[in-house]
């Protein structure tokens, strides 16, 4: 546009293209997970899930816009170095490690597990089978990805937000059943408890790699003003944002409702399919079952290919042949299953969310302490000592020595005791970088 602006509705457009990037068929197994196990706490629970599902990854893409440049650019006023092992840590992560499998394990819990045989193997030799196809349709598919997940995202996110909502008015109308009562952590400390879950759906992570999507976006509109393109940032963070919470919200109630009807399960994913089936009969399973194993497929083709790019650009591999060992590898991955993929996942990403989480906060401080390098600096190393700590116990690694030493940390407990340590290392690196400005002032 010549007037270096954009109108309502392009800004619209790029809000829902984001909200479509979020929208990962594996996010939406985490809400009703969440309110199964929470029950009557459910409140207080999705409101801390709310607050890193989708508050963090709204500032994460603001953050992108604000500075100007990707996740390396950012990672980059830590240092180079860091900049380098971060970013890399944070596409391994996204992708083949747990989002990309991610997509094929859901796929096929939603997808094909419900229309199994009650006697037969869960996983075994069928998901084998299931993920050779999934992944090799991944791979074909990831060589030219641009006009199919365009097509395919056109009419995908509005069917199965359809099918969503039609779940969510359907459960209102005719509940599951009522609200039972909290499990585990979810009894005492359902807020913190929430907090942390909102770490499965790496969102935090996507937005730091969707952020320079977005801002792609909007300068291809004929934006070129830096403050302009921040300001679009934000606003098309928060039409994503108002999405997902609702989406979030209504699966997590109906996850909360669902005890009575379709008893526990052990993953989201088994709780979405059940409670379709419960309130739809077989159609209403089938229905969710193709809408999230296409929507699953074109994440997959979305991932496989942001992370091929990558690869192709910081290591000496061919797109192609980056995309092969990417599907290959995470084929591997997924066949451990979706629950023991979620329980393996919950370690690593204890360990580096609240890196991602402070590195993003920080920027919005940037200019008041003017990009200091030693801000940044000593408050990611406090904070990552703290979350490395956090990652262990969240393996169940209990070293006593260990926790005694940073037990006395506020939060602690609570597997939020970086944040402390994080302000102090910040102060601390500010502290130091005056001093070192007063000679250049005598």
């Amino acid at each position: 546009m010549s007037s270096g602006k954009l109108t309502a509705k392009e800004i619209f457009l790029i809000g829902l293209m984001l909200f479509a990037l979020f929208l990962g068929a594996g996010n939406l197994i985490f809400p009703p997970a969440l309110g199964q196990a929470a029950g009557e706490h459910l409140l207080p629970a999705i409101i801390g899930f709310l607050i890193t599902g989708v508050g963090l990854p709204l500032l994460g893409v603001v953050a992108i816009g604000l500075s100007g440049s990707d996740l390396q650019g950012l990672a980059n006023r830590v240092h180079p170095n860091f900049s380098i092992i971060f970013t890399f840590v944070m596409y391994l992560t996204l992708g083949p490690l747990f989002g990309i499998p991610r997509t094929g394990t859901v796929a096929y819990e939603i997808g094909v597990l419900p229309f199994m045989p009650e006697t037969s193997e869960k996983y075994g030799i069928a998901l084998f089978i299931y993920t050779i196809v999934f992944f090799g349709i991944t791979y074909f598919l990831s060589l030219n990805p641009s006009k199919l997940v365009d097509r395919i995202g056109k009419w995908l996110t509005p069917m199965l937000i359809s099918v969503l909502a039609l779940l969510f008015i359907k459960a209102i109308i005719d509940p599951l059943g009522s609200l039972q009562s909290a499990q585990g952590d979810y009894i005492n400390i359902p807020f913190f408890k929430g907090f942390l879950e909102g770490y499965l759906t790496m969102d935090t992570i996507a937005a730091l790699v969707f952020g320079i999507v977005v801002m792609n976006a909007i300068k291809e509109k004929g934006v070129t003003s830096h403050k302009e393109i921040a300001k679009v940032s934000i606003q098309a963070g928060m039409i994503a944002a108002i999405g997902l919470a609702l989406v979030y919200l209504s699966l997590g109630y109906l996850g909360s409702t669902s005890i009575e009807a379709i008893g526990p399960k052990e993953n989201g994913g088994a709780i979405l399919s059940a409670s379709a089936h419960y309130l739809f009969g077989n159609f209403g399973k089938f229905i969710l079952g193709l809408a999230i194993t296409f929507a699953c497929l074109t994440t997959s083709i979305g991932l496989v290919s942001s992370c091929a790019a990558f690869f192709k650009k910081v290591l000496p591999i061919t797109y192609k042949n980056a995309v092969f060992i990417l599907s290959i590898f995470s084929g591997i991955i997924a066949n451990v299953g979706l629950t023991q993929l979620i329980k393996f996942s919950i370690p690593i990403l204890v360990a580096i969310y609240p890196l991602a989480i402070v590195l993003i906060g920080l920027s919005f401080l940037h200019n008041a302490f003017k990009g200091n390098r030693q801000v940044y600096g000593y408050s990611l190393f406090f904070t990552g000592i703290v979350s490395i700590v956090d990652g262990l116990k969240a393996a169940n690694i209990q070293i006593s020595v260990i926790n005694e030493i940073f037990g006395f940390l506020p939060l602690f407990d609570l597997g939020v005791g970086w944040l402390l340590p994080a302000i102090v290392g910040a102060i601390i690196g500010y502290i130091r970088s005056l001093i070192r400005t007063i000679p250049s002032q005598l």
